[in-house]
């Protein structure tokens, strides 16, 4: 009779050897190279793939259970909160702005980069990054899948949800961090991990998602503050990943410095024009607000930004040149930005306001050598033409960067009373950028990004139109079908918040449901 013998239980580090040195293999009838075409044209030298460690040593029977316990509590607030009509807890229904600009803005690009990291991970010969990019692209459909489960609920109740997937593909902002993905995606498998595992993951996702979560908490969003949250707690393993990644590059030979310092260059200054964004929303759109976005910038990039680029010096990493200019433009970018969308609240998915006297007293003392100055009076004009009755849209399409395709608002370094313009021209067309960072981008890939699809353009070029349109015919409103091709409710989804369907109704169900009557 056998005796049974309890198998002796593995270590960490022999099962993670196992679950990955131990899944790969070498390629018999064809050649090493073909399989992985696009591990060397993009100029990285890697000579020894099995120094890659991942701190973490995840393996996806650890993986599925640890996901498996988040995604129960998750989804129990996440019911909690719809069955107990969880909307009608935030501070204002101005806030529900910056959930809609969030949803068409960012949740779409969880989706990108599970693709992305797929797509890393198939080109990677090495074992190592490619098991840790393939259960970051499970991460990152999970979060897609999270995020819009936690906002479908808002759908049930206000307008501007509707239909983010196809506004990504078309409305003019959405371009912006949309371009952003497309770069990266388009680009090879290390400059991806620069742009996403790096720069966006490590260095710039903090300032997305920390203020913003906590700007969710503050304001009673409780659904969206869980699944940012629950996110948030995988970043650490992403963030691991991008460092992992650049450090590995650089151990491996010392040509890959000049390459990899570019990369993080261009995808700094790539990722901050996006923040642009998440800037106007922390110190415009939150009724009750957690810091400035100059603060946050302060903290979250300047001091621990600046931390990480201390450990990476003794690779030879020196700070991303455009660090000068974002330190001068933490103090205007929400502030242009807010303006632009306030000028253009026609064509966006959202409603937009002038803050009022309170408002712009704390925007005063968070800005105090710059807001008073150059803003305060611009805004209590046009909110005073508003009461007025004589609310101002910019009805014109504006001048669009080449690279980060945000309109021509910034200013130059120095005089923030001129707009910064730069001009490149490649094979005889003149290109426009917004700063020399963008201006360098372009001029260092310019057959890259002459490809950019650029919504003003093809609008000129009637290709926003809903299929049939005739532009030729008598009394073609151009505006108006534009937004049609966005998929826009034009009256609900737009213009000012003042008047809007989501205040009366969010006033009237937050009245039924603090009275007896």
């Amino acid at each position: 009779m056998d005796m049974n013998v309890k198998k002796k239980k593995l270590g960490l580090k022999e099962k993670y050897a196992h679950m990955t040195r131990g899944l790969d293999w070498e390629t018999t009838y064809q050649p090493m190279d073909k399989v992985f075409p696009q591990a060397t044209f993009e100029g990285i030298k890697i000579h020894d793939w099995d120094k890659w460690e991942d701190p973490f040593r995840l393996t996806m029977d650890a993986y599925w259970k640890y996901q498996a316990e988040k995604e129960r509590k998750l989804y129990a607030v996440l019911d909690a909160f719809a069955q107990n009509n969880g909307h009608l807890g935030i501070t204002d229904a101005r806030y529900l702005n910056a959930v809609k600009l969030f949803l068409t803005g960012i949740s779409p690009l969880e989706y990108v980069a599970h693709r992305g990291f797929a797509a890393a991970g198939r080109n990677f010969p090495g074992v190592g990054p490619r098991v840790a990019c393939l259960m970051q692209s499970v991460d990152e459909i999970r979060h897609a899948q999270t995020q819009i489960h936690a906002i479908s609920n808002y759908n049930k109740h206000y307008d501007g949800f509707h239909d983010f997937k196809h506004m990504l593909e078309r409305v003019w902002y959405l371009s912006v961090p949309k371009s952003f993905f497309d770069d990266a995606f388009s680009a090879g498998p290390f400059e991806w991990m620069i742009a996403i595992g790096f720069s966006f993951e490590y260095v710039l996702t903090n300032l997305l998602f920390v203020p913003f979560m906590s700007g969710a908490a503050y304001n009673g969003d409780m659904a969206t503050v869980t699944f940012g949250f629950s996110a948030q707690s995988d970043e650490a393993r992403h963030m691991t990943l991008g460092l992992e990644c650049i450090k590995f590059m650089l151990e491996q030979d010392p040509d890959n410095l000049p390459i990899v310092q570019k990369w993080i260059d261009k995808w700094a200054w790539r990722g901050i024009r996006v923040l642009s964004l998440v800037g106007m929303m922390m110190d415009y759109m939150l009724p009750k607000r957690v810091m400035s976005w100059k603060e946050a910038w302060e903290i979250y990039f300047e001091q621990n930004g600046g931390a990480l680029f201390n450990d990476l010096a003794k690779y030879g990493i020196k700070v991303p040149d455009c660090l000068t200019q974002c330190s001068e433009d933490k103090e205007h970018i929400s502030h242009q930005a807010w303006a632009t969308f306030y000028q253009y609240g026609g064509a966006a998915a959202f409603h937009t306001w002038m803050p009022n006297d309170e408002e712009m007293d704390w925007l005063s003392a968070k800005y105090p050598n710059t807001f008073d100055k150059y803003y305060r009076a611009r805004f209590t004009y046009w909110r005073d033409e508003a009461e007025k009755g004589n609310r101002f849209y910019t009805n014109t399409l504006p001048m669009l960067c080449q690279v980060c395709q945000i309109p021509m608002l910034f200013t130059e370094p120095g005089d923030p009373t001129k707009i910064c313009y730069r001009e490149s021209e490649y094979e005889g067309e003149k290109y426009h950028t917004c700063s020399d960072g963008c201006k360098h981008i372009f001029d260092d890939e310019p057959e890259k990004y002459v490809q950019s699809w650029l919504p003003v353009h093809q609008i000129y070029q009637g290709n926003c139109f809903p299929e049939g349109t005739d532009p030729t015919a008598e009394g073609f409103d151009p505006l108006a079908a534009v937004l049609d091709w966005y998929h826009f409710n034009n009256g609900k989804d737009n213009l000012d918040f003042e008047g809007s369907r989501d205040q009366a109704n969010f006033a009237a169900w937050r009245g039924m449901a603090t009275k007896n009557t």
